[in-house]
């Protein structure tokens, strides 16, 4: 009989700007996931992308989830630090001919897209394959591609049930390292959940489309698929995400226990009878254990996605 790993989670924020109500719905949900599993939780911060790192935003995230009462259980890892563990799984892909180097432009894929589905009105441009047997002659390489099979990716969201997706036909051949040197999120965070044996990954609806590339890519590097569960986002008054890109305003932390309320409704639970955030926290733990079917969360913000 096998016997299941301990539950290890993980909140991974990047250090472009402060916790706002959006990440802490995501921070929370992770947060009480491994606490009512009796797991371990982790913090990570994903500073790959130097260009948008903003000076003295890591501390602050750490103060913030500390003045909400949030305690995590490792020191925390930093991806910067990790560039040699990137380059490990990258040389085993070049070694088995999975990745290849790509000479096209962001406007030239998008220009090639754009021919293809003229009719689409596509967030994320499906790479056409161009450089797949080899750049055009005089171009140097621009990035480095995952060589994607042709398969369907299957996985069951803990909330939202099954998904599928052909990352072949959805996606293409993915970047896993950049133009500018930099190695691609996705690659990263495979290696990285791969490493601290995470098995289950709490994370907002954004990056739902992310999760068949990065089974896929996990299991390419013989590695566990962490378990996954995808939460609503919050959106602002113009029905966007709420993000640091769009203007988001970091948590008013004088009132730390009317965030937390706040964030407790936003997954579609009722308010706490909480006095403070101990009791808020245990409170909030003991119900979330009972299973997410307590929650409104069917259909609020959510959208499963099939193969196109």
């Amino acid at each position: 009989m096998q016997t299941a790993l301990p539950y290890i989670g993980r909140f991974a924020p990047s250090p472009s700007g402060p916790l706002h109500a959006g990440s802490l719905v995501a921070a929370m949900a992770s947060f009480l996931d491994a606490r009512a599993h009796g797991g371990q939780w982790l913090i990570r911060i994903e500073d790959l992308d130097t260009p948008r790192n903003v000076p003295g935003v890591t501390e602050l995230i750490l103060q913030q989830l500390r003045a909400l009462g949030m305690r995590w259980d490792q020191d925390v890892v930093y991806q910067s630090r990790r560039l040699s563990l990137y380059q490990q799984a990258f040389d085993t892909l070049l070694a088995a001919a999975l990745v290849y180097p790509c000479g096209c432009t962001r406007r030239e894929i998008a220009d090639s897209a754009s021919r293809l589905s003229p009719t689409t009105d596509l967030t994320e441009h499906p790479y056409p394959g161009t450089c797949r047997l080899g750049a055009p002659q005089g171009r140097h390489a621009y990035a480095w591609r995952l060589r994607v099979p042709e398969i369907e990716v299957c996985f069951e969201d803990r909330w939202l049930g099954v998904q599928r997706q052909e990352v072949a036909q959805v996606v293409g051949d993915y970047v896993l390292k950049r133009a500018d040197g930099i190695w691609a999120y996705q690659l990263a965070v495979v290696v990285d959940d791969g490493e601290q044996k995470v098995t289950d990954i709490v994370r907002g609806e954004d990056l739902l489309t992310s999760t068949a590339r990065q089974h896929l890519l996990a299991r390419l590097l013989g590695l566990s698929v962490p378990r996954v569960l995808h939460v609503p986002l919050v959106l602002d008054a113009r029905g966007l995400k709420l993000s640091k890109q769009n203007g988001a305003q970091a948590l008013d932390l004088n009132e730390p226990l009317a965030a937390l309320q706040q964030a407790w409704r936003a997954l579609g639970f009722e308010k706490l009878a909480a006095s403070n955030i101990e009791s808020f926290w245990s409170l909030a733990t003991q119900i979330w254990g009972q299973g997410t079917e307590r929650a409104n969360l069917h259909g609020i913000n959510h959208r499963s996605y099939d193969a196109r």
